[in-house]
């Protein structure tokens, strides 16, 4: 298979409030919007990728166990801003066993966000060539 592009869907239970959620709370920027005026898709840049945040879900559907894992320049400093503006955080900045320092809250539906930040020494930081 050749992937040309690709991006992860998010079908909220409130459009709108998860629309405001990912724009004016973690502060992703548009890439795009489409269909009609009154109900849009919004689509957001989600660093080398997009998350599309459109349709509508259902609360009798099953929730697919995703995650959406957000590498920041500090963590630290996202999390407060983020329990000051009262988002449910899952789990307090701590450093993980691998190395990386993560922090997990979620969107207004729940799905868990896990923020990363990579130290300046740590192997993913490394060029892979040598």
């Amino acid at each position: 298979m050749e992937v040309l592009a690709g991006r992860v869907l998010v079908r909220p239970l409130d459009l709108e409030r998860s629309q405001r959620f990912y724009r004016d709370v973690l502060g992703l920027a548009v890439y795009r919007e489409f269909g009609p005026p009154d109900h849009p898709g919004v689509v957001f840049v989600l660093g080398g990728g997009f998350l599309e945040v459109s349709g509508s879900g259902r609360d009798d559907a099953p929730r697919a166990n995703v995650d959406l894992w957000l590498q920041v320049r500090d963590v630290r400093a996202e999390h407060a801003r983020l329990r000051d503006l009262g988002v449910e955080v899952l789990r307090e900045p701590r450093e993980e066993p691998w190395g990386l320092t993560e922090c997990w809250i979620a969107d207004p539906d729940g799905v868990r966000i896990v923020l990363v930040e990579v130290p300046d020494d740590h192997p993913m930081r490394r060029d892979p060539r040598g």
